[in-house]
């Protein structure tokens, strides 16, 4: 059984709120779970007190029983300063995809020619 910590959606359409669980990672997000251990309001402010609440002892008793978080709630546990999350870095996702790539390139060439172009003239 690999447990996980993860979030269980809960609130109206369009107005999210969510459970911070520990569930068998074979149950359904929003079904069956063995216990809460938190919440977390998305629309409260991100400096407000009530946005993130965890119940950090039943926490730490799971991670020691093998429990992992999830990476959302991983950044929740770092900032409340029980784990360390690593940083992470995608440069790749920042480059423009291969039609826009070469879209640029026809338009450098396309300026370079027009240059030429009035030199000449």
């Amino acid at each position: 059984m690999s447990l996980k910590i993860r979030l269980a959606r809960g609130g109206a359409k369009k107005r999210p709120f969510y459970r911070i669980v520990i569930a068998d990672s074979r149950y359904p997000r929003d079904g069956r779970f063995i216990e809460r251990v938190g919440s977390f309001d998305p629309l409260l402010a991100r400096d407000h007190a009530d946005r993130v609440k965890l119940d950090l002892e039943k926490i730490k008793e799971w991670l020691a029983k093998g429990a992992t978080p999830t990476d959302r709630v991983h950044r929740f546990l770092d900032a409340a300063g029980l784990m360390k999350r690593d940083a992470r870095n995608n440069p790749k996702k920042a480059e423009p995809g291969k039609k826009a790539q070469e879209r640029a390139e026809a338009a450098k060439a396309a300026a370079a020619k027009a240059e030429g172009g009035e030199a000449a003239a």
